[in-house]
């Protein structure tokens, strides 16, 4: 016997023993177990378990009345999720966990329900895309503001934040990565630990204000992973690091193109100050300064001006500067007043869309989406259009549940970064770039349309048939120019017809995007689409 499952069985001997606020079930369906007076019956059952557990109670499914291990099919083991979700739901509480074991080819799940309602998603939630060279410090001054502890020199917060096994042994971050800390009236309320799942959901239950950084690479050759945390993400604000001991790099440049191009806010954050002496720090933020200037943006210092100048002053146009290190402390209040400051900049315009950043499957669950909801609001139960698919066709999928920071939540709005799970569709089917829209929704897959673009580096010009990668939200694919003049040089401002190479997605006027090929690079708008016929 596997230890995993006599862990299980030692569990159901100890709640057949004791009951109370143990619940065993083989399994629960819509149309038995919510028709008539049932559903009242057993969400006065589940508040029952949960007064005799102090607020939790824990249900085995895949059980059999007299204690088997039965095993249920995935397919009706997320049903009798579902179930548990609404008879929690009545019962003020919500599913706060599940485990599950492979038992007789089917499933054996222990579901974990604490009190209290669902999260509601309506608090103002900032949203801080981190960008900057490999070694400046992104993931270690994140790890140390979301949960307040200085770190240990050797890179121990940013452990937090490096999700691949690679990356922690490297040092290295090689993917986008998450994290969220948030406010109350006392102030920071930080993450006691960043790799326990229930940590980060109590920050997300108990903040009045939210703020969720999304972690970009700084390893040149994931420029195109850092591309599609800043511009497929609905971002608030920036937030550049520089290190004090090395100082603006081309790799620190190219990053500030990418956030200035995309109009986002963005503060730049002086790293590893404890290193270096005051002469060197305020030789950094002279080069960071003049740089700024190079790209007709106007340079604050916030040890200078304040906090209160940041504040009102930051935008497009007005870069705070802020001195920093995660090993002392250093200007991280600073960055904790400002980011409890600043007011949400990206705005809610029209229906639910959502470009989908990553796709996952989860045993009893199915499909999950994952991304940044640019628009609108979703709900448990809502009934959805996912694509477009290869051939240019939309598949309808309906909402089973939505997560946020590993919290389950009832509702999300524009801004916040949420995993749905998706009732309708295999998770193999799904692919980074896709949209999900409201199933009453008209889109238009498109293959081919129009831009107004900047060529901000090129060795030579860019002439018909230039091939290179077009970042849009979350696209990320190869597409071929026809500049109107028939070239463009660097520096050159032109329009162009842009068609991808491969398939087609949903694309709409006025989205900006970043071109990439080798050291080319380049900005864009859209201008017009082409619909395919």
């Amino acid at each position: 016997m596997s230890r995993d499952r006599a862990l299980l069985e030692r569990a159901l001997d100890r709640g057949e023993q004791d009951g109370g606020n143990v619940e065993f079930k083989e399994r629960l369906s819509r149309d038995v177990h919510l028709e008539g007076g049932r559903r009242e019956s057993l969400a006065a059952q589940l508040r029952h378990r949960l007064l005799s557990g102090d607020g939790e109670a824990t249900y085995v499914v895949g059980v059999t009345d007299d204690g088997g291990l039965a095993g249920v099919d995935p397919d009706t083991f997320s049903e009798t999720m579902d179930v548990l979700s609404l008879l929690a739901e009545e019962a003020d509480a919500h599913i706060e966990d599940v485990q599950t074991w492979g038992i007789n080819d089917g499933l054996v799940g222990v579901a974990q329900v604490r009190e209290g309602g669902v999260l509601e998603t309506d608090d103002e939630h900032v949203v801080v895309g981190t960008a900057g060279h490999v070694d400046h410090g992104k993931s270690t001054l994140v790890g140390s503001l979301v949960t307040g502890k200085p770190d240990d020199g050797d890179g121990a917060t940013r452990a937090f934040l490096d999700v691949q096994p690679h990356e922690v042994e490297r040092g290295l971050s090689a993917d986008l990565s998450y994290a969220v800390y948030g406010f109350d009236d006392d102030g920071p309320v930080h993450v006691r630990n960043p790799n326990r799942k229930a940590d980060r959901a109590e920050v997300v239950q108990e903040a009045d204000r939210l703020v969720s950084f999304v972690d970009t690479v700084g390893h040149e050759p994931w420029l195109r992973t850092t591309i599609r945390g800043l511009v497929g993400q609905k971002l608030d604000y920036g937030l550049l690091t520089v290190a004090a001991d090395d100082g603006p790099t081309r790799t620190t440049r190219e990053h500030l193109g990418v956030l200035l191009a995309t109009d986002l806010p963005t503060i730049v954050a002086i790293t590893k100050t404890d290193l270096v002496d005051d002469e060197r720090i305020e030789e950094v933020e002279r080069e960071v300064e003049r740089l700024l200037r190079e790209v007709d943006k106007s340079p604050l210092r916030v040890s200078r001006h304040g906090v209160d100048a940041a504040v009102e002053e930051i935008s497009e146009q007005v870069v705070p500067i802020v001195e920093t290190s995660a090993i002392t402390m250093e200007g991280l209040e600073t960055l904790d007043e400002l980011f409890d400051r600043l007011p949400k900049t990206s705005q809610d315009t029209g229906e639910f869309r959502m470009y989908v950043d990553r796709s996952y499957s989860v045993t009893g669950v199915g499909a999950v989406a994952s991304g940044t909801v640019m628009a609108g609001e979703i709900e448990a139960g809502d009934e959805l259009l996912i694509g477009p698919m290869s051939d240019g066709r939309f598949q309808e999928v309906e909402v089973r549940s939505i997560e946020m920071h590993y919290h389950r939540v009832d509702k999300a709005q524009a801004g916040r970064i949420v995993g749905i799970a998706l009732k309708g569709i295999k998770e193999s089917a799904i692919e980074r770039g896709m949209v999900l829209l409201p199933r009453d929704a008209d889109p238009e897959p498109v293959r081919e349309f129009e831009a107004e673009v900047m060529v901000l580096n090129h060795p030579t010009r860019i002439g018909e048939g230039y091939e290179p990668v077009v970042h849009l939200e979350t696209i990320a694919e190869a597409a071929a120019f026809y500049p109107e003049n028939g070239r463009l040089l660097p520096g050159d401002t032109g329009e162009t017809t842009v068609r991808f190479k491969f398939r087609p997605y949903l694309v709409e006027e006025g989205q900006k995007f970043v071109f990439r090929e080798g050291r080319s690079k380049g900005v864009g708008t859209v201008t017009d689409v082409h619909p395919m016929d």
